[in-house]
């Protein structure tokens, strides 16, 4: 067994401009391992290159230049075996609208090769909630129902590596957890590699293990979660007074906020100012404390700080 579910290197990959336009390098070099069993969130702005790596590993576009394995076999050396080990779920709802929920599966189950007897069509319809639905045409299914029967159609061929491309874009949050309550389980119980894109950055946060960002083609940041909320050093403390102050607190390395609801919202980098500092000037500036709490950075701040500095 491979313990990395996905190695890329030196991946590029360059689009011709249309009419005379200059060509449009959309990756420039990638070097990425994704271990085997993680949930992995690949983050990026718009245009930052992660849907044309996930096509590359998908086999829907052509590299132009480097190297891509998946479970252990090369897209180029062994495209069929890599093909085979990869499910995806695309953002967009791209389904047969005359084809039923069963029937999708069982096309999609055939054109992966995977032979009647192992397939399972009715335990993902199940999975994904559409065991009711499972012989109504697709066109009668709710934006929702659609985006279920998506995530089943990637699993038929009993993928090791599952990527999700906005897999929650656009739906409710009844359906946003069970999404993820399945993708938990599909982690947990078949030790499934999850591969996750999304614009919603508290999901990346509390759903990933390790985190990668891309922008502008290139790979600027990987690292745990952990220690990636960590390259933030700004602390917010916040200061409900009994009374609203006359002056507010006033000291170096200390930026305070009065907010509308009347609390004082004090800025301050931890590594530098203790939260003992913070709590002395607000005690020098003659504030009486009604409570107090704190709010540290969260992925969008280091998404943000990231992306911006390129």
């Amino acid at each position: 067994m491979t313990h990395h579910a996905i190695e890329i290197t030196g991946l590029k990959k360059t689009y011709r401009g249309a009419k005379g336009a200059p060509e449009n390098q959309a990756l420039k070099g990638v070097d990425l391992s994704i271990p085997n069993g993680s949930i992995f969130g690949l983050l990026g702005p718009n245009g930052a290159g992660k849907s044309t790596m996930i096509n590359i590993m998908a086999g829907l576009v052509l590299k132009t230049a480097g190297s891509v394995k998946i479970w252990g076999f090369d897209i180029d050396a062994n495209p069929r075996q890599s093909r085979a080990a990869i499910g995806v779920m695309p953002q967009e709802l791209n389904l047969d609208p005359f084809f039923s929920p069963r029937g999708a599966l069982e096309v999609q189950a055939g054109l992966y090769g995977v032979p009647k007897a192992q397939r399972t069509s009715d335990e993902i319809l199940e999975m994904v909630g559409l065991s009711d639905k499972s012989d109504a045409y697709a066109r009668t299914l709710s934006g929702g129902m659609r985006r279920r029967l998506l995530l089943g159609k990637a699993l038929v061929h009993h993928p090791q590596v599952l990527v999700l491309d906005e897999p929650t874009a656009g739906v409710d949050i009844e359906l946003r957890q069970m999404l993820w309550a399945n993708i938990r389980k599909l982690n947990k119980e078949r030790g499934m590699t999850i591969i996750l894109t999304t614009h919603y950055l508290e999901e990346a946060e509390e759903m990933c293990d390790e985190i990668a960002i891309i922008n502008q083609g290139e790979l600027i940041a990987r690292d745990s979660t952990a220690n990636l909320l960590g390259q933030i050093d700004t602390k917010t403390m916040l200061i409900d007074p009994m009374t609203p102050p006359v002056q507010l607190p006033q000291k170096t390395g200390i930026e305070v906020v009065q907010r509308p609801d009347g609390s004082l919202a004090l800025s301050y980098q931890a590594g530098k100012t203790t939260a003992e500092e913070v709590l002395s000037a607000v005690h020098d500036a003659g504030i009486v404390i009604r409570d107090v709490k704190t709010e540290q950075a969260d992925l969008e701040d280091v998404f943000l700080a990231l992306t911006s500095a390129k």
